[in-house]
């Protein structure tokens, strides 16, 4: 005898499969051993007393408020647990039900079609990245004087008789950084010139264009990873998807209207990014009523804008937007309950590289965060990232050549 937890979908079928279960028992049973928790928010109470005594009916439950029955409460929050297959049919009785039960029954349905869905293609033009079959890794480039994590590649001129050389001479080092980050196993090679650590300053259009531009233009002909320029203004996101770049990784969540409108006229993939504040505020006492909802609902209105101007879904990722806005216990609640993201039905990101709440953990500075990152890393794979934005390539993708093996195979 054993009992097995956390059994993934593909474990159970092998182990009905192991046991010689005829396969159209194996397609009904399967729903049965997927186990779902769904908040819903601010019912109205004769809804909630429905949705429970439904949930009664077949075989689940839902929590509701203690006042829900007695209606001394006129709005409740309520937790179903189920099932997939009590879901489903739970789904089948709502659809004809008044109180905007019909309502919870679409929005039911497209939640578990979100959530369910692991299969997602990269549409990045002459790039398609299968992002099921393992997870992939976005490289950094930081073209900064400043970066938090002591690795920027821009040296400010000193000597005005030599401005050329010295340029010359910062574009080679990018490039040779760059071709060792595709070497050690980078599958997107991300570019900043500006810093977004805590407390950065920002820097003008014209310096941010001549420090990325002519390192995209050397990479495109040297390099065949796609680009992703990491920018909130529009004016440099569309010189560098001019110059070869097919991703734009906006902090700001796409907050700018330009910014969607470089995006649909160059058919550029986007990272939609949450940030509370900006980079000189956001870790200014941050505060969220619900955490992972106040995310979600953000995000869920910047894919919303972007899918209105017209952006295909297929090139939309989101990031939760770890250590932007963020103490260190909302960085660790975002890690472990990552997979809640996945209600959105998109490929996530994750950016936990050398981010200071591993040092706050660990007492180490940001060069010296390498394990934490790998632990971060790990974790986020199994939670759900499908992308990992880290600054030390070879060492994170030996560790995820073993975690997706495991998990993944």
């Amino acid at each position: 005898m054993r009992i097995i937890q956390g059994c993934s979908a593909i474990d159970l079928k092998k182990m009905l499969q192991g046991i010689k279960v005829d396969p159209c028992g194996i397609n009904i049973m399967q729903p049965k051993a997927s186990f779902y928790l769904v908040k819903l928010s601010s019912l109205a109470c004769i809804a909630a007393n429905i949705l429970k005594q439904e949930m009664l009916s077949l075989g689940g439950d839902a929590a509701v408020a203690r006042d829900t029955i007695s209606a001394k409460i006129k709005t409740t929050d309520c937790l179903l647990m189920a099932n997939l297959a009590q879901l489903k049919r739970l789904n089948q009785k709502l659809k004809h039900q008044p109180f905007g039960l019909n309502k919870i029954a679409k929005d039911l349905a497209l939640a578990l079609e979100n959530y369910r869905k692991d299969r997602f293609i990269l549409d990045l033009g002459k790039h398609k990245l299968s992002l099921s079959l393992r997870t992939h890794i976005m490289g950094i480039v930081n073209i900064t004087t400043d970066s938090f994590s002591g690795d920027g590649l821009y040296s400010i001129v000193k000597n005005p008789c030599q401005p050329a050389r010295q340029k010359e001479a910062i574009l080679k080092s990018i490039l040779e950084y760059a071709q060792k980050l595709a070497k050690d196993g980078a599958d997107i090679i991300d570019i900043g010139g500006e810093s977004s650590r805590p407390g950065a300053k920002q820097i003008s259009c014209k310096e941010e264009l001549a420090r990325v531009i002519p390192a995209i233009r050397k990479l495109v002909k040297n390099i065949r990873l796609p680009i992703s320029i990491d920018t909130y203004k529009p004016e440099v996101a569309e010189q560098a998807l001019d110059n070869g770049a097919v991703i734009i990784n906006d902090i700001t969540g796409l907050k700018n209207k330009k910014m969607l409108k470089v995006a649909v006229k160059y058919n550029a993939a986007v990272i939609v990014m949450h940030m509370q504040g900006t980079p000189r505020t956001m870790q200014t006492k941050p505060y969220y009523v619900s955490l992972i909802d106040d995310i979600i609902d953000f995000l869920s209105s910047a894919v919303s804008r972007a899918l209105e101007a017209g952006i295909n879904r297929d090139k939309i990722i989101i990031d939760p937007g770890i250590g932007f806005g963020k103490t260190l216990e909302h960085n660790l609640e975002i890690l472990k309950r990552l997979s809640d993201f996945k209600i959105l039905g998109l490929p996530v990101l994750v950016g936990a590289s050398r981010k200071s709440f591993i040092g706050k953990i660990l007492g180490t500075q940001p060069k010296d965060r390498l394990f934490g990152t790998i632990s971060s890393c790990i974790l986020a794979s199994i939670n759900g990232a499908n992308i990992l934005r880290v600054h030390d390539v070879r060492e994170v993708r030996d560790a995820l050549r073993l975690s997706d093996r495991i998990l993944k195979q």
